[in-house]
Order: structure tokens, then C-alpha cells, then sequence
């Protein structure tokens, strides 16, 4: 980070405390900016508002005062996840001050270009995968964003010959003015968190402005098989690289059954790839596209794509044991994604499923149950999961104890060439405090047989 004066003297309350809100703080503090953090949470023990009082921060905790605008704040950082409803966002905007997130600060210090991939689905995937390109590369890059890492630390310390791959959601991209990605990645666009955006024209602008600010000399990766993201594409006025799955297309990136191709060229054998799933095609040319534009070697990809078996709880290959594959899916939480995952097979599945009830149905899974064997149900729904595989046809439907035993039941019941799926189409908090945790407990059952 160079030296930067438009931060000195400047008034910012950040809103909302955990590591976004304390990044931005310290960050905003050593720039000579004038820095209130504000967090409704009590304060009780807490020992990163007792770090950022040592460094002379303002520090008020417990609720939103309602005069904490009369400092006359310049710009409002505010944690992702604080609606914008929120008393204090909306007084913010009747005064005209600016309302940023974390992100648009990462951009503003940064000495190195940006990566930003965007998406409904698919974020984390093609994050994952295209560090793993660039890392193999030589590209010096830095992994940042909505996947774990808060962007404007990663970014204060980046330098210009590194770069950086962000995960950015709709949450992060809403509270952006200036960021303008040196690549940006919309790998599609699927209903999702309207309850804080509202609409779905809402959340599909949020999602829009991650190349809301590119030029000609950016390039805009984008999902071309989705008529609905079009408007948006079309308003971009960056260099467009599309990707398809609808067979060889002249321009941008696409595959068929045999190969993937690079502006209607062949340019890598789809019998390599490791990742199962259309869903994860998507991603992989996504992915390749921006290694492509960032120089990487054919090679090198070809290294990548050859041995990327996925994310951790994404449809991730856990171990073959006498002739039966494991695949660890925790992250699905919904049935779309657990439609996802099944569509991924077409020999036996013996599935795994069920967790928290929050009452949805399971129907959208009903086309793909053909080619699922048996059904072991955990959690709340499993009594719910059991009634609609019988009437799907399945041939075995049992409720589970636990993971342990669903796994060992599975193993028990399946047959070479089977595959063994845990993909919950639930919630996790039933059972496990997240969906990191039953997928770890399925790693470790399958391990011990």
C-alpha cells in the first residue's frame, strides 16, 4: 500500500464490529482517518473493541445511539450483513452520506489488480480453483474476499506485481461506489437473499456492479446461457468474455461433450477434468478463462484441471473404498443444490440427507431420484425425506441416528460402482453448529471403515 492522503482528517463511522468492521477500523485508524466503530452487540469481554480503544478508536457498543450522525461522518462502512433498513442506514441516506462495505476500501488501497467473482452459486468453487491455476502459474496471487479472508487487510499489504482473487457477494457489492476488478466474474444469477434485497431487480444490481465501473481495457467474464443476466451484461462496457455449456461458440469460452474451447478453438480435453457436475463446468470456464487472460500456460490448467477434485464440502471426493466413491457435500443446504449433486451421476447413488426442518419441500428433487438406490435420512427431516423417496420409487428408504451409522448403513448396503452422496438438502443446525462441522463428521465416518 502506498501512501494514501484522501483517508487523513476524513470522519468514518464503521458499522458493525466482527472482522470486516475490525479491519476497516484499523485500516481507516493508521490512514489518519477519524474512526467510530459501532456495534448493537454488548461489549462484554470482547478483545478486539479492547485493541482498537488501545489504538485511540472510538469504540460504542450495545445499540445504535440515536444521535451518532451529529459527528458528521463523512462515509459509513458498514458490516455486509447490516441491512439496509437498518435506523441509523437510513438516517445516513436522508443526509446523503456515503455508505460503503470493506471491499471498496480493499480497492481503494490496493497496489494490486483485482479478481472479483460474483454469483449465486459457484463463488467459492471458481475462486478456489483459479488461485489454484495462478498460484501453479507464478502469478503471486492472494486469495480474499467472501470466503474468509477480509479483502482490505489481504489488500493494504498486496503488491503490484501480485494479484487479487475476490469472492464478493451481493451483501459486499451493494456497499461499493469506485471498485472497478481488473477481471470480474458472474458465474449466474438464481433467486436468492431477497428478504434483504427485496427484489430479485434488486439483488440482480447489487450483483451487476461488480463490473459496474470496468472500461474497455477490463474484461467481464459472464454466464451467456442465462437470458435474465443480459440487461445487466449489456450495460457493462468492459471487454465481454462469455461462457457457455450449449456446445463450440466462436467467441468466449464454451464446451461440449468432448472439449472445452477458447474463442472456438479446442483447447482442453474434458475427459481431464476431476470436478464432477454441470454446475461445476460452469465454474471451471469461468475459471479458465481469466487464467487465459492473466497468461497462464495451457499447461499449467491442464495441471490444475486434472487434479482439482473441489471445495471442501462442495461436492468434494473423500476416498474410493472396494469399489465405492465418497463425495462429501454438506453445503447443501437447499434442494437445488442437492439437484445439483445428484445430476452429477449416473450410476447408483445411495444418498445421504436430511437435517434441520424448515418445512420446504423436496419436490424439486423428484426428476433425479431415478437414479438414486436408497435414501439413509438424518436430522428432522428424515421422517419427511423417508416418506418422499417411497413415493419416488426408491428402492431403500431407512431412518438414521447419526452420521456414523448412516455412513456404515450406506457402505453395508451399496455395491461396487456405487457412489455415496452426502448432500443434505437441509440446514445443518438441527445436529452440527454449521455445515462444516456434519461434513467433517462424514469425512470421519468414512474413514474409519
Amino acid at each position: 500500500m502506498g501512501e494514501r492522503n484522501e483517508f487523513k482528517g476524513k470522519k468514518f463511522l464503521v458499522l458493525g464490529l466482527a472482522k470486516s468492521g475490525y479491519a476497516a477500523a484499523d485500516l481507516l485508524h493508521s490512514l489518519g482517518a477519524f474512526v467510530v466503530v459501532n456495534d448493537s452487540s454488548p461489549e462484554t469481554g470482547n478483545e478486539e473493541v479492547k485493541a482498537l480503544r488501545s489504538k485511540g478508536i472510538v469504540v460504542i457498543c450495545g445499540g445504535h445511539p440515536e444521535d451518532i450522525l451529529d459527528h458528521d461522518f463523512d462515509t459509513i462502512v458498514k458490516n455486509p450483513g447490516i441491512p439496509y433498513h437498518n435506523p441509523v442506514l437510513q438516517q445516513a441516506k436522508q443526509k446523503g452520506i456515503p455508505i460503503w462495505t470493506e471491499i471498496e476500501l480493499a480497492y481503494m488501497v490496493s497496489e494490486a489488480p483485482i479478481i472479483a467473482i460474483t454469483g449465486s452459486n459457484g463463488k467459492t468453487t471458481t475462486t478456489t480453483l483459479l488461485y489454484h491455476i495462478l498460484n501453479i502459474g507464478g502469478k503471486k496471487p492472494l486469495i480474499a474476499g467472501n470466503i474468509g479472508t477480509v479483502a482490505c487487510t489481504v489488500a493494504q499489504n498486496a503488491n503490484p506485481d501480485e494479484v487479487i482473487v475476490m469472492e464478493v457477494s451481493s451483501f459486499q457489492l451493494a456497499g461499493t461506489a469506485q471498485f472497478q476488478p481488473k477481471i470480474a466474474v458472474w458465474t449466474n444469477l438464481y433467486d436468492a437473499h431477497l428478504d434483504y434485497h427485496g427484489t430479485r431487480e434488486e439483488y440482480a444490481l447489487a450483483k451487476s456492479k461488480v463490473t459496474e465501473n470496468q472500461t474497455e481495457e477490463d474484461f467481464f467474464i459472464y454466464n451467456a446461457d442465462q437470458p435474465e443476466m443480459r440487461p445487466y451484461v449489456e450495460r457493462s462496457t468492459a471487454s465481454k468474455i462469455p461462457f457457455s455449456l450449449q456446445g463450440k461458440q466462436a467467441e468466449g469460452i464454451s464446451a461440449d461433450d468432448e472439449f472445452i474451447y477458447w474463442q472456438g478453438e479446442p483447447f482442453v480435453k474434458r475427459s481431464i477434468i476431476k470436478l464432477l457436475g454441470q454446475h461445476n463446468l460452469e465454474n471451471i470456464l469461468a475459471a479458465t478463462a481469466s487464467a487465459i487472460l492473466m497468461n497462464c500456460d495451457k499447461v499449467t490448467i491442464e495441471d490444475v484441471l486434472s487434479s482439482f477434485t473441489g471445495v471442501r464440502h462442495r461436492m468434494q471426493f473423500v476416498k474410493e473404498l472396494k469399489g465405492r466413491t465418497f463425495y462429501n457435500d454438506s453445503k447443501a443446504t437447499n434442494t437445488l443444490a442437492t439437484k445439483s449433486a445428484l445430476s452429477s451421476f449416473q450410476s447408483p447413488v445411495v444418498l445421504l440427507a436430511g437435517g434441520l426442518d424448515r418445512g420446504h419441500s423436496f419436490e424439486e428433487l423428484r426428476p433425479y431420484m431415478s437414479r438414486v438406490k436408497a435414501v439413509l435420512a438424518l436430522g428432522e427431516t428424515a421422517d419427511r425425506l423417508v416418506d418422499f423417496a417411497t413415493s419416488c420409487g426408491v428402492p431403500k428408504a431407512v431412518k438414521v441416528g447419526s452420521m456414523e451409522e448412516a455412513v456404515q448403513v450406506a457402505f453395508s448396503i451399496s455395491q461396487e460402482g456405487d457412489q455415496i452422496l452426502l448432500s443434505p438438502a437441509s440446514a445443518s443446525w438441527d445436529q452440527y453448529p454449521n455445515f462444516e462441522a456434519r461434513g467433517d463428521a462424514f469425512i470421519e465416518a468414512v474413514m474409519k471403515l
